[in-house]
């Protein structure tokens, strides 16, 4: 796949605190086994600064080149944080899968205002059910003073490549959670076609009050370890928007 040029627009002038620059990393098509044909992957943030309002989109081509589509989609996860990833997927649902040949993605962000990371995953675990539906469960906790509304758990898996295979939100019952309290969540994946080549996810949640903490499950199906990181130390942008223009070619 071809990797990505990244123009970002006027980020001296805008942002002299701002350092590294965002990205679309581990994207790619796929049809479900519903027919609907979709495109993942993941905005990376390596600036020092969060993102929100993190739109994307895709352009769909024949094989002469010739714009099919283009649609717009969000980021699953609102705030970004630095050295975080928002996952996207682009659902299409009423197209022939073989006139497309190729894609091209953009996107566009705002800075953020900094949010507490106190919204963490503290157990979580994949199985897969009698029917082969990849489920993770598990709980997640709000470790913050205040209580956390609209709570949302965001699961990405990736295959052998590092690709994004699937992406999935849901809210918890309740969605809201006191300080110090927690809650358990079911995530399903029940698309076939993607969960057999899967090696690894990741899961994160996040409210309307606080920012994801970076989660990185142990399995086993070969699941990655990481840290966690504290935000610390910011300055404010809110409310200035740079436009980030890349353009791709994805061949089959």
């Amino acid at each position: 796949m071809r990797k990505y040029f990244v123009l970002l627009i006027g980020l001296t002038f805008l942002l002299p605190a701002a350092f590294g620059e965002v990205s679309i990393q581990n994207d790619q098509q796929y049809i479900g086994d519903d027919g609907a044909f979709h495109v993942v992957g993941e905005i990376q943030n390596d600036l020092n600064l969060p993102l929100n309002q993190v739109s994307v989109f895709v352009t769909l081509y024949d094989e002469n080149q010739k714009v099919i589509v283009t649609k717009e989609t969000q980021s699953l996860v609102n705030t970004i944080m630095p050295e975080m990833k928002g996952p996207f997927d682009f659902i299409f649902t009423n197209l022939n899968a073989d006139e497309i040949k190729s894609y091209s993605l953009d996107f566009d962000y705002s800075i953020s205002d900094p949010k507490g990371q106190v919204i963490g995953i503290i157990s979580s675990e994949l199985n897969r059910d009698n029917f082969n539906n990849i489920i993770i469960s598990g709980t997640v906790e709000n470790n913050g003073e205040n209580t956390a509304n609209t709570v949302a758990v965001i699961a990405t898996l990736y295959d052998k490549e590092g690709n994004v295979a699937a992406v999935s939100r849901v809210h918890p019952e309740p969605d809201y959670l006191s300080s110090e309290d927690d809650v358990f969540f079911v995530v399903s994946m029940p698309d076939k076609n993607q969960i057999s080549e899967v090696t690894h996810y990741t899961v994160v949640a996040e409210s309307e009050e606080y920012a994801a903490v970076p989660e990185f499950p142990i399995g086993s199906i070969g699941l990655l370890v990481g840290s966690v990181s504290a935000y610390i130390g910011i300055t404010r942008y809110s409310g200035r928007v740079i436009t980030n223009l890349i353009s791709a070619t994805n061949p089959k």
